[in-house]
This record gives structure tokens, C-alpha cells and sequence, in this order.
């Protein structure tokens, strides 16, 4: 098991300054990784930082720790665009970045307001077609795309990613929805999201952690490593059992703040200690 320490892009960390210092500090305690969420509008009149922006300040503090997206909605952003970024920031890092997609949560206001689908199989399948064009446009190769939502006259981009084959490519879904978790089987890891029946967030246990294990285990088509991440508070007050997740098959544990169970310096405080045993 890896431990990241997982954040917010608003508030505290609505200032990639304050990202860049916890990052150093992060990588002083011996953590492994550092995540960023990925968001525009939260709320109107919250203080957001644009996510590469603050990862690219990361990466210029640090010298080892992976920095990744938890996540990056694709069906908001232009491929191409963030093909370029994606790639600037693996050179940048020398090859530590960890891309996270997803479809986008929440719909209101993250795409109303712009003027965004909202139909979730609309951004799944954006979703779909966008991976196509990052990795196409990744080979650094001559690539064209001719989709029902995205068209690409040939282009080649270079220079390539650092990484090989290429970055990795995490894919979150909310399960028990399978088809974000076909999804993941292509790619290097998945960041499972829980919800009950009624659509409600819940916590992860390590029993669903072997459930997504074991689904994405029956789809993947190659034996090569592969990465599950549980995200919850092993430093809150209420703390979850790290080791029983690790044996039902998680591999990256993202330390999470929730404002309901501890106040930010509490938390930070803990988190400068070092990862959980």
C-alpha cells in the first residue's frame, strides 16, 4: 500500500502557493503522493485554483512524490489541450504524474452553468472519445479523430510524455455502476466512489474494495501492475482499518480532509507526521 494525501482545489488550497507548501511538506513526512481535485465552480464565490496550475507548482517543490487528478472530467475540457498539459506537467515532474478521469460531478452548476451536457451516458461517451484522443495524440505520431463528439484533423504532437507507454491513466466511477469500471480495466488503476441505492455517498469497506477488485479483475486484458485506491481518513477521528484494505486488493490509500471531522491544522498536523503504519 501507497498513501497520497488528497485534497481539495478550493478553499485553503485555492492558491497553488499553499499547494506547492503542503506538497514540500508532504514530501518532508514521507508520502508517497499528493491528489488534486478537479473542479471550476463549486459554489458561487468559493476561492478555486486551477488544477494544473497548482500541480505544475507541485512539481517544481518536490522531487519524488507522484502528483495525480482526483479527477479530471474530460466531457469539460478540450483533449488536445489537455493532452498538452498533461504532457508538460510529466516533463516538468520528470515523470510523476498520474492522470485520474472521470465523467464530472456535480452536473449543477459544473455544466449548467456553462452550458455543458448533462446527460451522463452524453459525458461517458465524451468521456470515451476524449481518452482516445489524449492517447492518440500522446504517441506523438501523425493522429486524426473522427468522432460523434470530438473531430481531429491529422495532427502530431510532440514532444511525448516522459512515461512509458505512457501516463497512467486512472479511471473513478461510482459503483455498484459497471460501466466506468469496464472503463478502468483498460487503462492502469481505478478510484472507486460508493454509493447506496438511493444514489448517497457511502464509506468504502474493504469488502467493496474486493467487489471492484474482483469485477475489474475479470475484464482487464493485461497482467501488467495495476492500481485501486481507497480514499477516506485514517488521521480523522472516526479512523478506517488501512491494512484490512490493503488485503482486499487496494493499492494507493488517499488521506482525505473532511470538514466535518477535523479542522484543517488538526488534520494538517497529523498529516505532517507521515503516512498511517
Amino acid at each position: 500500500m501507497r498513501f497520497a494525501v488528497d485534497i481539495p482545489n478550493f478553499g485553503r488550497w485555492g492558491d497553488p502557493r499553499e499547494v506547492a507548501d503542503l506538497a514540500a511538506e508532504v514530501e518532508a513526512a514521507g508520502w508517497d503522493g499528493l491528489t488534486i481535485w478537479d473542479h471550476i465552480l463549486v459554489w458561487d464565490g468559493a476561492e478555486v485554483v486551477d488544477p494544473w496550475i497548482a500541480l505544475a507548482a507541485a512539481a517544481a517543490a518536490t522531487e519524488r512524490i507522484k502528483l495525480m487528478t482526483a479527477v479530471t472530467p474530460i466531457p469539460r475540457r478540450t483533449p488536445w489541450k489537455l493532452a498538452r498539459e498533461v504532457t508538460s506537467l510529466d516533463h516538468l515532474s520528470g515523470g510523476r504524474f498520474v492522470l485520474g478521469v472521470g465523467i464530472g460531478w456535480p452536473t449543477d452548476p459544473e455544466f449548467t452553468r456553462f452550458g455543458g451536457p448533462t446527460d451522463l451516458r452524453t459525458r461517458a461517451d465524451m468521456l470515451d472519445e476524449g481518452l482516445a484522443i489524449v492517447e492518440g495524440l500522446w504517441t506523438g505520431e501523425p493522429f486524426a479523430f473522427d468522432g460523434e463528439h470530438y473531430q481531429l484533423e491529422t495532427s502530431q504532437f510532440l514532444p511525448r510524455p516522459l512515461q512509458e507507454p505512457r501516463v497512467p491513466i486512472w479511471v473513478a466511477g461510482m459503483w455498484p455502476n459497471k460501466r466506468p469500471f469496464r472503463r478502468a480495466a483498460r487503462y492502469e488503476g481505478v478510484m472507486p466512489i460508493f454509493v447506496d441505492d438511493a444514489g448517497d455517498f457511502i464509506a468504502p469497506t474493504p469488502q467493496l474494495i474486493a467487489d471492484v477488485a474482483g469485477y475489474v479483475g475479470r475484464h482487464r486484458t493485461s497482467d501488467g501492475p495495476y492500481d485501486i485506491t481507497v480514499a477516506g481518513m485514517g488521521h480523522g477521528k472516526a479512523t478506517m482499518d488501512v491494512a484490512a484494505f490493503a488485503a482486499a486488493g487496494a493499492t494507493w490509500w488517499l488521506e482525505q480532509w473532511h470538514p466535518d471531522d477535523l479542522d484543517h491544522d488538526t488534520w494538517l498536523d497529523r498529516v505532517r507526521n507521515g503516512p498511517l503504519p
